[in-house]
């Protein structure tokens, strides 16, 4: 009955964005839609593709409403010395390139210790860079099916 009455809603937001102009093919309505009218607080691609990112990470904390997504501490195998720590942070409803950010924490063990190591600005930003295309890759694979 929830999922009935939630998709009852999602169906009432979206018709009076429809009717407001019919020649441009519904590519700005489908767009608006697709950003806005979602069951959780931000936008559902950037979200998607975070989660689908971080995947392969523990997850300690989600919250979709809030769009903040905690992992746990991973160590690579391949660098068992080394650890981190992700934050990702969705900031709005729009998918656009300032929508997310990401911090991140290394550490590395020094005589079986985890002491904080510096995070190269360029890890940040190759993430950042891959839930942004991973997030446009899943609007596109929407609009297309």
């Amino acid at each position: 009955m929830n999922r009935l009455l939630r998709t009852a809603i999602m169906v009432s937001l979206a018709l009076p964005i429809a009717a407001c102009s019919h020649h441009n093919h519904g590519r700005v309505e489908a767009d608006l839609a697709a950003s806005k009218v979602t069951t959780i607080g931000v936008n559902a691609y950037l979200w998607r593709a975070s989660l689908d990112t971080l995947s392969f990470m523990p997850l300690v904390q989600t919250d979709s409403n809030g769009g903040v997504i905690v992992t746990d501490w991973y160590v690579n195998p391949a660098v068992p010395g080394e650890r981190m720590k992700l934050t990702v942070s969705i900031l709005d409803q729009d998918l656009r390139a300032d929508a997310i950010r990401v911090a991140a924490l290394r550490q590395v063990n020094t005589n079986g210790q985890w002491v904080d190591a510096p995070v190269k600005a360029a890890t940040v930003q190759k993430l950042e860079d891959i839930i942004l295309t991973h997030a446009r890759d899943l609007r596109r694979a929407a609009y297309a099916g």
